[in-house]
């Protein structure tokens, strides 16, 4: 019988896997860009094919989670996942429709993958008595870290990027389906639980699916965004602008990973409204700070701004157990519209205004979100 520290050990190493697989990719856009040959607007198109798989998936999560269950869920999107990951590879070298297939590949099942482990996650911090869902998310953060860390390297070492993706892909198809094997299995309900129709029109659900989307725009512009802004916006080499990604989210494993206190001692509201204005006044610096090293400095406070907002968010969502599924996969479908929206959104103003004046929008976003953070205060304290 699975333990509950085997399962929380497990639940580490598949968010750090995502982690690590999302990242690889993302760290290797600007060379992807550049063999293709792709302008900002179109660049952002292309990018779309992620996001457009990924915001397909959502309604479907639910249900195929209910059918194949958290471990075989997990297990075989973590393989499809790797799969898509080895496609976008080989997308270097033969072409942008190869690249795209692999994108809405790897947009759909990693989609299915975030809601599955984010519900094992919940699981397990409800068994412990703690909360612990920042740290999965560390987990994840620090995944993405070492992923984009690595491509800093293997771009400096001019390693091809169908090698270092293909490469990836093997470890993670091999590792995920392991780990799964200590999953907690799911609890069954003595009731049926209301379908994500129901959780639709729930206020409290939406604002935070809002704020979610807030938070992960950030995330996502961050992902797509950072690399091609230093090296167009800043005159950043190559590895540089690599460098800046693997800052960003240095910054945003060490505040998941340290700052679950602080939730535990301001609440959630004071800290979100807090890291929503740090990540402004990051956005600020990285987009009108007098060089490079002002830039990577905004980078860092980027990251640390937009650490809590989706493993709150997700947290938030499953207040009650009883209606966790149903609400998470809103909140999630809601955050992942970023994702969708994002990537062209920013390109198209990056063709007017550059891709550094673009990101401005980061920043809009993040004041919406600081003024509804507080639909995430625990049902406990808003009793709704």
């Amino acid at each position: 019988m699975t333990s509950l520290n085997a399962a929380a050990r497990a639940t580490y190493l598949v968010f750090a896997a995502c982690g690590i697989l999302l990242a690889s990719w993302v760290a290797r856009i600007p060379q992807l860009r550049d063999h293709l040959h792709l302008d900002p607007a179109r660049l952002g198109w292309v990018l779309l094919g992620g996001a457009a798989g990924s915001l397909v998936a959502r309604p479907f999560s639910g249900p195929i989670l209910e059918r194949l269950g958290q471990r075989r869920t997990v297990a075989v999107t973590g393989v499809l996942g790797a799969a898509g990951l080895a496609v976008i590879g080989l997308g270097d070298v033969a072409g942008l429709w190869v690249l795209v297939a692999g994108l809405l590949t790897i947009g759909f099942t990693v989609s299915v993958w975030d809601v599955a482990m984010n519900v094992q996650g919940a699981e397990v911090e409800r068994r412990l008595g703690r909360s612990i869902m920042p740290r999965f998310h560390a987990a994840f953060a620090a995944g993405t870290v070492a992923g984009a860390g690595l491509a800093a390297a293997l771009v400096a070492l001019h390693v091809p990027v169908a090698v270092h993706l293909g490469a990836i892909a093997v470890l993670i198809a091999l590792a995920v389906p392991a780990a799964t094997r200590e999953y907690l299995p799911a609890e069954p309900r003595p009731d049926k639980q209301p379908g994500a129709l129901r959780a639709w029109r729930e206020p409290r659900t939406i604002l935070i699916g809002l704020f979610v989307l807030a938070f992960a725009f950030g995330e996502g512009a961050a992902g797509d965004w950072i690399g091609v802004a230093l090296i167009d916006g800043h005159g950043a080499a190559a590895a540089v602008g690599s460098l800046g990604y693997a800052i960003y989210l240095a910054a945003t494993t060490a505040v998941r990973w340290f700052g679950a206190g602080l939730l535990d001692r301001f609440g959630r509201v004071i800290v979100l409204r807090a890291l929503g204005g740090i990540t402004i006044a990051g956005l600020l610096l990285f987009i009108f700070g007098p060089g490079l090293v002002a830039a990577l400095a905004g980078a860092l406070l980027w990251g640390v701004g937009t650490a809590f907002g989706y493993p709150v968010g997700m947290s938030a969502g499953a207040d009650d157990p009883r209606h966790a599924a149903a609400r998470v996969t809103v909140v999630s479908t809601l955050g992942k519209v970023a994702s969708f929206a994002g990537p062209p959104l920013i390109g198209l103003i990056g063709d007017h205004v550059t891709v550094l004046r673009a990101l401005l929008v980061v920043a809009v976003l993040q004041g919406v979100a600081v003024v509804i953070a507080g639909a995430t205060k625990p049902l406990s304290v808003q009793r709704l």
